[in-house]
């Protein structure tokens, strides 16, 4: 057999290909498929070659020959879908892997990339049967249960998602990233000691993994530990000297601890996050550093109550502006304007604001860049800047007058707000119901959502009796919100809009606050941004416990009184 023999080139052409020479592969190939034009087999290694070069147009005509050569070539079939993938034409892949599966129902590699390509496309219901269906195919198959664990943690089943995780990793102990989705998963549960271990481990398989290092930070800020959760960030930001999520999140640390100059200025990096780039105002204007004398418009980015805090600082525009502009959540317009006297314009978020009213431009939560370097600086706001409608106030005070001396506790149990971990600031009603009640104590729903079916169940499980007012819709009439907080006596609420709100209105409000608070809280024992909020913060991580407890033992006539054993003087 001759050196030129067809067979012997082909042989040379893959001996080249597994040595990484696809530019020599390339070359023969091309002069050997003209005098075998009809070889799907080498024109499949011609593809395969372009694609590790990656000119995918080419591989992609390549694989088309073969497939037309050759219709059941499954090779060329999966090696197309991949190429096709490549250059975003995922619908044609997807097909293509299907197709392949219907040739080989045991082609698991074909299983395992429809999988993720399903999952890319929003259908996870079929990504998830074809994720099972791979590890049927291939049992062994570690990054398939590491999909799986990825895939059931969006689907918020987490104790199946750690499982997934578990088992990638007993079959590649060394998978760093399935020992950091296991940390993500366990997190989320709020298992932070456990995701820290599962990150240390990750970290010791691949020390220069800057997202397993910011992770570990929050899992030990989420601890308390914020010297150690700032040691993390700056080592994944030694790794990726531009990661904008640790930068944020070692912000958020430094403003826990009170440094504002710096943590707000870390708090810009908001804006190069994935989530948070199509939030950015498109404006050709600039934006405002505090120049005087210019019109500045002033726009929501942050959730309600964040826009109720930092709408604290609008006053301290109005000594540097010519004319100022709010963008707001419109449920928040008519507070605002009662509260702000100076000629200010509010808009709703989704209104067009021309560019011929401003000269500069300002997010919201970028106000304290200028206004609150300080501890100091929050003073000027702290003791209540918003206003409620004095007349609807005394319209629920007279509503209320048949439960004849009764205080009257406003309560608020939970937040609906998507920020990861929010769920540990909820609490059950039927826990703080019982906290409270006592003879001469009147319990006011504050929160907002449908949840007439727990208020039912509190009173027929417990007796309880738990006001709800139906011309105040306490999600969509912030205003109407605003005046039945001020009809209370006394409020009770984990952190949500009801905190903001209250203290924004000088009303006297109890904040439960989760072990691990947000910076707003400090460490959780005061409260910087309004003076009429006194914190209680859990002793122990997800235990509401203690704080019930206290709460329990001091109700005297209905009232809280004298919190002493968490430092707390608390008085209805």
């Amino acid at each position: 057999m001759s050196a030129s023999d067809p067979l012997n080139l082909k042989r040379n052409l893959l001996f080249l290909f597994e040595r990484g020479q696809f530019t020599s592969v390339v070359e023969q190939a091309t002069k050997l498929s003209k005098k075998n034009p009809h070889d799907p087999h080498l024109w499949n290694l011609l593809g395969a070659a372009y694609a590790k070069l990656g000119d995918h147009e080419s591989a992609k005509v390549a694989f088309q020959r073969v497939i037309g050569l050759s219709p059941l070539h499954i090779d060329a079939n999966f090696n197309l879908a991949k190429v096709l993938t490549l250059i975003n034409q995922k619908s044609d892949a997807i097909k293509l892997y299907k197709k392949v599966l219907k040739i080989d129902p045991k082609h698991f590699k074909s299983s395992y990339n429809l999988a993720i390509l399903l999952r890319e496309e929003g259908d996870t219901s079929k990504a998830l049967s074809a994720l099972y269906k791979t590890i049927k195919i291939k049992p062994d198959l570690a990054e398939a249960y590491n999909s799986l664990g990825s895939l059931l943690a969006e689907l918020k089943q987490s104790v199946k998602s750690v499982n997934a995780f578990q088992r990638a990793i007993s079959l590649k102990p060394n998978y760093a990233e399935a020992l950091y989705n296991l940390g993500e998963a366990f997190q989320d549960q709020g298992y932070f000691t456990e995701a820290i271990e599962a990150y240390n481990k990750s970290l010791t398989i691949k020390p220069d993994y800057a997202e397993a290092h910011n992770n570990k930070g929050i899992a030990l800020q989420e601890q308390g530990k914020l010297k150690e959760a700032m040691e993390a960030y700056n080592k994944s930001l030694a790794i990726k000297p531009d990661y904008a999520d640790a930068h944020q999140n070692m912000g958020f640390a430094l403003l826990a601890v009170k440094d504002f100059d710096l943590g707000f200025k870390k708090s810009e990096w908001r804006w190069k996050t994935g989530s948070r780039v199509n939030q950015f105002l498109k404006s050709s204007k600039p934006l405002w550093n505090g120049e005087k004398g210019q019109r500045v418009l002033v726009w929501n980015e942050q959730g309600i109550g964040d826009e109720i805090m930092f709408s604290s600082i609008i006053p301290e525009i109005y000594a540097t502006s010519l004319k100022i502009l709010v963008k707001c959540d419109k449920r928040l317009i008519p507070l605002f304007e009662r509260s702000f006297q100076a000629d200010v314009t509010y808009y709703s978020e989704e209104a067009h604001v021309s560019e011929d009213e401003y000269d500069f431009h300002i997010p919201m939560g970028s106000l304290p860049l200028t206004f609150r370097k300080s501890l100091d600086s929050f003073k000027k706001s702290a003791l209540g800047f918003l206003k409620c409608d004095t007349a609807r106030t005394e319209d629920i005070k007279g509503h209320l007058t048949h439960k004849q001396n009764k205080k009257f506790v406003g309560i608020s149990w939970m937040t609906t707000s998507g920020l990861k971990n929010s769920s540990f600031r909820n609490i059950d009603l039927a826990d703080l119901a019982r906290a409270l009640d006592g003879p001469n104590t009147q319990l006011v729903c504050l929160q907002y959502g449908d949840v007439s079916n727990e208020i039912k169940a509190v009173k027929k499980d417990f007796g309880i009796d738990i006001i709800q007012f139906d011309d105040v819709d306490n999600k969509n009439d912030i205003d109407g919100l605003a005046s039945l907080i001020s009809a209370c006596d006394q409020i009770v609420s984990t952190t949500n809009i009801t905190v903001h709100l209250a203290g924004a209105l000088g009303e006297k409000v109890t904040a439960l606050l989760p072990f691990s608070p947000r910076w707003i809280w400090g460490d959780g024992s005061e409260s910087f941004w309004y003076e009429s909020v006194t914190p209680l913060k859990q002793i122990c991580p997800h235990n509401w416990n203690d704080i019930l407890d206290n709460l329990r033992s001091n109700i005297s006539d209905r009232a809280l009184s004298n919190v002493s054993a968490l430092g707390t003087d608390l008085t209805i």
